[in-house]
């Protein structure tokens, strides 16, 4: 997901908004100055909130709660695993809802559509399809550096942990992590309050004829020759890997805790109760949703 007019992960890593583009030419993390970034992450002590079923909304305004907190000085600097309990889009900020969503294919088939804090492109999204979550940090952490270096660190640990899954995976300018096998994910970030919310979502397996249903870009686009490319440019973790979507984001953790330490967490009684306010009051509303229709 990207901070501007990049697209995430949905439209392109689902096969849609940029299947008939060509790819980004692939830049590896390793290409940035390393030399600095572990300390810059051994300076925190980081908590792991571990992912279980959640609402749409609710996984919207837990972003923004989390962020103003920690950009307070109220909770750690976290990574928090995202949970699914439906179906969904989720729009970037900038982005109109008729232009990507056939709102009536979305209803028919039962999938929720929301808007997020961050910019960049339309994720689809099924529970056991994704593998998503957010890094919640100081705005110190990336003092210094370009946005590009910043996608670049927030992601450094996780394409070091693909590679040791087997997955020979690097940093793709500006918000992609990419491999041999085809294009694995994207991030965005919103930076506010003092923090910086960073957020990944990888593709673990695709449903590409129902993500096409839904998502109106590219539907015009691509012929079922466009629809093959497409699949062959995504790399979902579930074909490059073989191993189960649980057993990827447990290594994914444990690598982040051996790396950078991670003490387990949750989210509090309070903070979910201001994140189902700002559903109630912000997150949950047409105008929130509509803002560009």
């Amino acid at each position: 997901m990207s901070a501007g007019t990049g697209r995430p992960l949905g439209a392109e890593v689902a096969g849609v908004a940029e299947a008939v583009a060509a790819v980004a030419a692939p830049v590896a993390t390793d290409a940035y100055d390393r030399s600095g970034w572990a300390a810059r992450w051994r300076a925190h002590d980081w908590r792991l909130i571990p992912g279980e079923p959640t609402a749409p909304l609710l996984n919207m305004a837990l972003d923004e709660v989390l962020t103003l907190r920690v950009g307070r000085g109220e909770r750690p600097p976290t990574l928090r695993v995202w949970g699914w309990d439906r179906r969904s889009v989720v729009l970037g900020r900038f982005q109109s809802v008729r232009n990507e969503v056939d709102m009536a294919a979305a209803a028919r088939e039962g999938v929720q559509v929301v808007r997020r804090i961050s910019g960049g492109g339309a994720m689809f999204i099924e529970p056991e399809g994704a593998i998503t979550w957010s890094i919640f940090a100081p705005e110190a952490i990336v003092e210094g550096m370009s946005f590009p270096e910043s996608y670049a660190f927030f992601d450094s640990w996780v394409v070091d942990a693909l590679r040791e899954l087997g997955v020979d995976a690097w940093y793709a300018p500006l918000n992609d992590i990419t491999s041999a096998g085809g294009k694995v994910g994207g991030a965005a970030q919103a930076r506010r309050g003092g923090a910086v919310l960073h957020h990944t979502t990888m593709a673990y397996q695709m449903n590409v004829p129902l993500m096409l249903s839904v998502l109106r870009i590219g539907q015009e686009k691509l012929s079922d020759k466009g629809v093959t490319s497409a699949e062959k440019r995504v790399g979902p973790l579930r074909q490059q890997t073989e191993l189960p979507r649980d057993t990827i984001i447990g290594h994914l953790t444990d690598h982040f805790r051996a790396s950078y330490g991670l003490t387990d967490d949750a989210v509090t009684p309070d903070e979910v109760a201001e994140a189902e306010r700002l559903v109630r009051d912000r997150f949950g509303t047409d105008e929130w949703l509509y803002f560009l229709p």
